[in-house]
């Protein structure tokens, strides 16, 4: 605990990332040191979200999790500082809305750029809705390095996450819009410029109607990722439609119930980890410290 305050008194507030680089101690430690120390102060930025995850006990967890909240979102520092803290506190807040506002844009523009180049284009606008969710819609997108999976190429950050729901449109269009989606995809992963990854899925409107009956964890995701998603692009009709359904199935209140969940599991997960001795706390307490991957697939 004295090695960390000596480095806070030395540079001044920061970040959790940037205290774990300079005391090369583990984040796991660091956290529950900064959490229990009398004399740091931790502020974080942003908010948290539910997030629903097959490895948690009736799936309600939130996000981020505590280990990428504590490394991107926190500020830590000394009582004394408390100034400093504010203002580096606000710094982040506002660097994580740049970079929310940074790769919504790059959606609408891969998008557009996408449909417009497509044989008949004017047919996808009337008939496919683009949505955008995940951690843009938020404002809590980041740019920490990640490996992309399927390639373990390194990628910038948050996945631009895409839901296209369509009406009424023919198998080749379908084959098309994805054979163009998949192509971008790639190249935005290869790319030195934007080393951005695009997580996406196409599926009928019928299809999201069976989704919206909230009956399997794929249900679930589908259904909360239809909720928390922003219009960006092509038919506002179907966007408006898939909302009414939304509310037509009470999705929203069951999402708030997984929510309320959510954030006492939280508040437990951080009272055992904080009072646990041992050197590895219970494993579904650590589950909520930490995710392999801090995403959601989309269903």
């Amino acid at each position: 605990m004295d090695k960390i305050k000596e480095l806070l008194e030395r540079t001044g507030p920061l970040s959790g990332k940037e205290i774990r680089d300079e005391s090369g101690l583990d984040e796991f430690s660091l956290w529950r040191i900064c959490s229990e120390s009398g004399d740091i102060v931790l502020r974080t930025s942003g908010k948290r979200f539910l997030r629903l995850d097959s490895s948690i006990k009736g799936y309600a967890r939130l996000s981020p999790s505590i280990k990428r909240e504590f490394l991107t979102y926190t500020v830590a520092g000394l009582k004394k500082d408390s100034r400093e803290i504010k203002i580096k506190t606000e710094s982040i807040h506002n660097e994580i809305k740049n970079i929310s506002k940074q790769k919504l844009e790059l959606a609408r523009d891969v998008i557009k750029k996408i449909v417009i180049s497509q044989k008949k284009p004017e047919i996808l606008t009337g008939c496919a809705c683009f949505i955008i969710a995940g951690d843009i819609v938020y404002g809590m997108a980041h740019s920490e390095p990640r490996p992309e999976t399927s390639t373990n190429e390194v990628v910038r950050g948050s996945d631009l996450d895409i839901i296209v729901v369509t009406e009424n449109l023919s198998g080749k269009i379908l084959k098309d819009l994805d054979r163009s989606i998949y192509q971008e995809k790639y190249y935005l992963i290869k790319s030195p410029s934007y080393r951005e990854e695009i997580d996406y899925i196409i599926k009928d409107i019928q299809k999201v109607r069976i989704q919206l009956n909230f009956n399997n964890f794929k249900s679930m995701v589908a259904s909360k990722i239809l909720h928390e998603g922003e219009f960006l692009y092509g038919s506002g009709e179907i966007f408006r439609k898939i909302k009414k359904m939304l509310a037509e199935k009470k999705i929203p209140e069951k999402l708030l119930a997984l929510e309320k969940e959510a954030v006492i599991n939280r508040k437990n997960a951080e009272s055992r980890l904080l009072e646990s001795t041992g050197v590895f706390p219970e494993e579904e307490c650590m589950k909520l410290f930490y995710t392999k991957q801090e995403r959601e697939e989309i269903f």
